[in-house]
């Protein structure tokens, strides 16, 4: 879903909400961070093993990572309310355009689950660990003729060398969310370009957020539908 193309029209200015919109209008956007409406939680994405423990002085590795069901664009997850609690946002001075993005681990816990927020009318992208906000990027995101999906998706594949079949295009630090090809991938994130549907983040961000991601967690792509963050700390 690599790809770039000019889209036109008038410029839109958003402060604080995030997500939503079909067309890349805004320039000058501050992330604040949207969900989906939340049902009862799907079934585990990775699988427990019920196997009997090790002998405690026995060597153990890690299991290897058990890629989820991959699903169409057309096929979102429900997911568990208590997931999407934030406990700590970032705090991003001054206007976050195209190519900005801000990064900060300091004071979020080491381990604990990764949740991947989109916004696609805000136009920017928030990765919590545990409840924490650890990261934030002004987006690209699909047009009117290849709009990006809405609805929660999994991460499938990671592939940081991942090259576009359809487009022949790079699409570095790529990370499968469907079946069809939408993916989050490090793009040239610049005013007034879109995607055929992927989400692009800056190339430095999409590499970290690689670095932090796994197989089986998820990503958001909202609308504008906004995070309860009044119980959230500002970090910064």
């Amino acid at each position: 879903m690599a790809g770039f193309f000019k889209v036109t029209g008038p410029r839109v200015v958003l402060a604080i909400a995030l997500m939503g919109g079909v067309a890349l209008l805004a320039v000058t956007l501050k992330p604040r961070h949207s969900l989906l409406s939340a049902e009862a939680p799907p079934a585990q994405l990775r699988p427990v093993d019920n196997a009997a423990a090790p002998a405690a002085n026995a060597a153990t590795t890690p299991p290897p990572e058990v890629k989820p069901a991959e699903r169409r664009s057309d096929q979102p997850m429900k997911i568990d309310p208590a997931a999407l609690r934030v406990k700590r946002v970032l705090k991003i001075d001054g206007p976050f355009r195209h190519g900005d993005y801000a990064w900060d681990e300091k004071g979020a816990p080491a381990t604990g689950p990764v949740i991947i927020t989109v916004d696609l009318r805000a136009q920017t992208l928030s990765v919590f660990r545990d409840g924490y906000e650890i990261g934030a990027a002004v987006i690209l995101y699909g047009a009117t003729d290849k709009p990006s999906p809405l609805g929660a998706f999994p991460i499938t594949q990671k592939d940081a060398d991942h090259v576009s079949n359809l487009y022949d295009a790079p699409m570095p630090y790529a990370q499968r969310l469907t079946s069809d090809g939408v993916f989050i991938h490090g793009s040239d994130v610049q005013y007034g370009r879109g995607t055929h549907g992927c989400i692009g983040v800056p190339v430095a961000f999409a590499q970290k957020l690689f670095g932090v991601t796994k197989l089986g967690d998820m990503v958001v792509i909202t609308d504008g539908k906004m995070l309860d963050v009044s119980k959230a700390t500002v970090e910064g």
